[in-house]
């Protein structure tokens, strides 16, 4: 089982290092800095990400902030179960045992909601796929403004196999 999570991690970082340097654009502008990857601008994407069809909406509500854990007691985001109103946004800390992202199975999400929720997710590594925050204390923001209510089940790509799953409401 060690030996397949070190298979996993080691396979998702070789993946991310296949993206290739960073593509410019003069319809883009993308802002990342060691603690924040936060900026929202339509098809603000990585290399092989699934162009955002709509304009990203600007959080307009609160930020909530959900913790990013994997240590003894498991892999976890802390909390598990959120509810934000549409407008709202959700910040996302790698607090320890990463590398994390947070991403939502495409199949999960309605198509209606899909391209909001994509253009909401900057510097996405494929399709609803945040990008790998590998550093203690990074964190990666996601509006939820425009997005339809309802419940997102999202998850952790390198550790989803070991449980690390969130429910999130939108009101």
């Amino acid at each position: 089982m060690r030996f397949s999570n070190i298979a996993l991690a080691m396979s998702v970082f070789a993946l991310a290092a296949c993206g290739g340097g960073e593509k410019k654009s003069d319809s883009t502008t993308t802002t990342t800095t060691t603690t924040d990857s936060t900026a929202m601008s339509a098809g603000s994407t990585a290399t092989g990400a699934a162009p955002a069809t709509g304009a990203a909406a600007p959080i307009t509500g609160k930020t909530v902030e959900v913790k990013m854990v994997g240590d003894e007691k498991g892999y976890r985001f802390e909390p598990a179960q959120v509810t934000v109103k549409a407008g709202d946004g959700i910040k996302f800390i790698n607090v320890s045992g990463g590398p994390h992202n947070i991403a939502f199975d495409p199949a999960n999400v309605p198509a209606d909601a899909k391209g909001q929720l994509s253009a909401n997710m900057p510097n996405q590594m494929s399709e609803l796929s945040g990008p790998l925050l590998t550093n203690p204390n990074e964190a990666y923001t996601v509006s939820f403004a425009n997005v339809k209510p309802g419940t997102y089940p999202g998850h952790c790509t390198p550790h989803q196999a070991m449980g690390m799953k969130i429910d999130i409401t939108v009101q």
